[in-house]
């Protein structure tokens, strides 16, 4: 075999392991990225985060092959904020998106509640910097797939650095067409045939993106709109989880979270089904990495956008032992999972307990990726590769301020973690509660009354942090009445006072 002969075999073996040189004797090519960001789904629905009903083995096996965080936060209960503040790199109070886009703002403000929301920002900026951005200065193709909710159209996903965007637009849910399946509607995702499953056909854009940039770097954000509402499963899915649901004999439980029943159980059938058509989207894009040679040379991260839905629309899930859900600021609704692979960098089957949030994948994957964020660019978050490659977690608080009511019954709030104390401070009746996360998960015992100075440290910093970030608050509500039904009450269907409501309706 001639020298040049041996080189060029040589090189399609690095190729086929995903370690390719940019050039012979020149640095290695940095590492692709996959990012995938489920929608409304809560830490406890994964099967390696306990679930014994929802059955996710693809994302279980990013599991077993890379890291699995504990303690990782949303930025926000609710979901447009989070995904700006991984965009970003930024608390969402400083790009100013704080609730979900399309909620009422003052003056449209109608809910009788005992503060009017503040004013939020309804899209990130075009010139803001984005994660998109940075990576493809620094030589990555970059691809969109899924939901966006982050602006009007001209602040879309290829408005902000995405070469490609497949179904990205200002909806906040699949909700045109026949929703989860085709037709969708879309008008940045064309119709596949009649009945084609919204998870798999983005799976299969994002499998096709990447074998045509398999020889460059490449980042591809796939934000699904899964499983947020409307609750739609593929019938097979559905049928399979009612099955198992009899099969073992699971009734649905329900306790009180405020004014809202919260579900107890994890029994909904067509969550389930939901729950794992995601579970298969992921699976078809890792099966393509492997098919390519591109996994040892991929970072893998798959985290949620907020807490799952417990107390409202639906009651599809239980966050158990978490309190509360999507719109509260107990850790049902800010805690997900956050599970990273990283071959030779992220040890296999490792747990991570350091307190982590949505911040920190911006300096993340600039650190892995060799690049750098814009000149004045203020980040937020911090780097995790340390912590990834077994170091200790650095020493800081993590913040939230939530100046809304969301659907989901929670109030407006703020809140802070350092170490495993968290301080939540109330709006509505300007009280606050203090917990300790690792011994009391749950947040059953308010420590607030025995700990009077660690409630003044911890809400001391969380000032500081408010007025750093420009916070804004919530006020008083000029025409709240508390003789009528409070804003934040909700109804169960099918609930015994629902049933009584609809039987009086008839009379």
């Amino acid at each position: 075999m001639t020298l040049v002969r041996f080189l060029f075999s040589s090189a399609l073996v690095l190729a086929a392991s995903g370690a390719v040189s940019a050039a012979v004797g020149g640095a290695p090519r940095p590492p692709n990225v996959i990012f995938f960001l489920a929608d409304d789904l809560g830490r406890q629905d994964l099967g390696s985060y306990g679930s014994r009903f929802y059955e996710t083995p693809h994302l279980d096996r990013l599991a077993r092959e890379g890291a699995r965080f504990t303690d990782a936060y949303a930025a926000c209960p609710v979901c447009s904020p989070t995904r700006a503040s991984i965009l970003s790199g930024q608390w969402p109070q400083r790009s100013g998106i704080t609730d979900y886009i399309g909620a009422p703002q003052p003056p449209a403000w109608k809910r009788n509640t005992k503060l009017l929301p503040a004013a939020y920002t309804d899209r990130l900026a075009l010139d803001s910097p984005t994660l998109a951005k940075s990576l493809k200065a620094a030589g990555y193709a970059t691809f969109f797939a899924g939901k966006w909710h982050l602006g009007p159209q001209g602040w879309w996903p290829e408005n902000q650095g995405f070469d490609h965007n497949l179904g990205g637009i200002d909806k906040g849910g699949p909700y045109g067409g026949d929703k989860y399946f085709s037709p969708y509607d879309n008008p940045r995702l064309p119709d596949g045939p009649p009945g084609e499953h919204l998870p798999d056909r983005l799976a299969t854009e994002a499998a096709t993106f990447i074998a045509a940039n398999k020889d460059r770097p490449f980042f591809a954000y796939f934000p699904f709109y899964s499983v947020h509402t409307p609750l739609m499963a593929r019938p097979d899915l559905k049928k399979k989880y009612e099955d198992k649901r009899t099969r073992l004999g699971l009734t649905e439980k329900w306790g009180r979270e405020g004014e809202r029943d919260v579900r107890l159980t994890q029994d909904h059938a067509v969550y389930a089904g939901m729950v794992e058509a995601m579970d298969l989207a992921v699976g078809k894009v890792l099966a393509q990495l492997d098919a390519l040679g591109l996994s040892e040379n991929t970072i893998v991260i798959f985290t949620s956008d907020n807490g799952g839905l417990s107390t409202s629309e639906g009651w599809p899930t239980s966050n158990l032992p978490l309190r509360g859900g999507k719109g509260w600021m107990y850790e049902g609704g800010i805690r997900e999972p956050l599970l990273v692979r990283w071959p030779g960098t992220v040890k296999p089957g490792s747990v991570i307990a350091a307190p982590v949030t949505s911040p920190d994948f911006f300096p993340t994957l600039l650190e892995a990726a060799g690049a750098k964020p814009a000149p004045g660019q203020i980040l937020d978050g911090v780097s995790l590769v340390p912590i990834l490659r077994g170091g200790t977690a650095p020493d800081r608080a993590i913040f939230w301020q939530y100046p809304h009511y969301g659907n989901q019954g929670g109030a407006p709030a703020a809140a802070v973690r350092r170490g495993p104390w968290k301080l939540i401070h109330w709006f509505e009746d300007d009280r606050f509660e203090l917990f300790n996360v690792v011994a009391d998960l749950g947040e059953a015992t308010d420590l607030a009354a025995r700990e009077p100075a660690r409630v003044v440290a911890l809400r001391t910093e969380l000032a500081a942090w408010q007025r750093t970030v420009g916070a804004k608050f919530p006020t008083a509500n000029p025409t709240y009445d508390d003789t009528k039904p409070n804003g934040r009450a909700s109804i169960r269907p099918g609930s015994t006072e629902s049933n009584a409501q609809k039987a009086k309706q008839k009379k």
